[in-house]
């Protein structure tokens, strides 16, 4: 879950078109780097997670109240909510409304983590995406980053990891970050944006390598290094010097989530 907030912090300067830098050299961390609604959303899933809802009914509404909370407390020094789920935030009764959007794909780290089984793995993703992005393609994206999760934790090799998601998921996974990145813009859909970053992940050398192929693309790139930066945790580990300065970036109450998921995952 590390990997994820870290890349989100990374790419938060280069969000969005006009901040697009389209190469691999660019400081990893810099005056403007600084955690998102992606790292919020991140926290919220993992603190429900981590209680371990005795059934999917309690688990969807625990899902919704923590988003909803956390989303409401936490002030963003970097970007903001989307349109559609700011409004989920402030409504009374907060239903699903069918998003592809990648937010179910940012968030969903805690899940590739925390089980035994990839039956269970994706079982739990898909629930995280539940309370909001209800689309096939939403519910896509959350399942796919989660698996790849566990796969890479669990000793597969890239190659099996291509193999799953492509055939499991049917993402397109043969271009190279070369072949992708000069028509590359900024996409909000999880089709349009879990390929690329696993992508990042599977032609990269190590977790710092990883982080700059996936903002390199330009675009969404704190999204894209939230998927992205959790997999590549998984697969790699992450340098003490690069967690470090992440940490100085972040709040007591998101520094106790992670303390407590550190404690108890896999």
């Amino acid at each position: 879950m590390w990997g994820a907030i870290i890349g989100d912090i990374v790419g938060s300067p280069y969000e969005f078109d006009f901040n697009a830098i389209k190469t691999t050299d660019f400081p990893l961390f810099s005056a403007g780097s600084a955690f998102t609604d992606d790292t919020v959303m991140t926290v919220a899933v993992a603190e429900v997670l981590l209680s371990r809802p005795p059934s999917d009914a309690v688990a969807l509404t625990k899902l919704t109240e923590a988003m909803r909370r956390w989303g409401r407390a936490i002030p963003l020094p970097m970007g903001g909510y989307g349109g559609r789920f700011a409004q989920w935030l402030r409504e009374p009764d907060p239903a699903p409304y069918g998003s592809w959007g990648n937010g179910s794909a940012m968030r969903v780290s805690a899940a590739g983590w925390l089980y035994d089984t990839l039956d269970q793995t994706e079982h739990w993703a898909e629930l995280t995406a539940l309370p909001t992005h209800n689309h096939p393609e939403g519910i896509k994206g959350a399942q796919a980053t989660a698996a790849a999760i566990y796969l890479a934790r669990t000793g597969h090799t890239k190659d099996q990891i291509r193999a799953y998601t492509t055939e499991r998921y049917g993402y397109d996974l043969s271009r190279t970050i070369d072949q992708i990145r000069p028509t590359y813009h900024h996409m909000e859909s999880c089709q349009e944006t879990v390929p690329e970053a696993i992508t990042a992940f599977l032609e990269a050398k190590n977790f710092e390598d990883a982080l700059r192929l996936t903002v390199s693309l330009g675009g969404d790139a704190d999204t894209l290094g939230a998927i992205t930066g959790a997999i590549a945790e998984a697969f790699y580990g992450i340098p003490e010097d690069i967690k470090a300065q992440a940490q100085e970036r972040l709040t007591e109450p998101l520094l106790q989530v992670l303390a407590s998921f550190e404690a108890q995952r896999h």
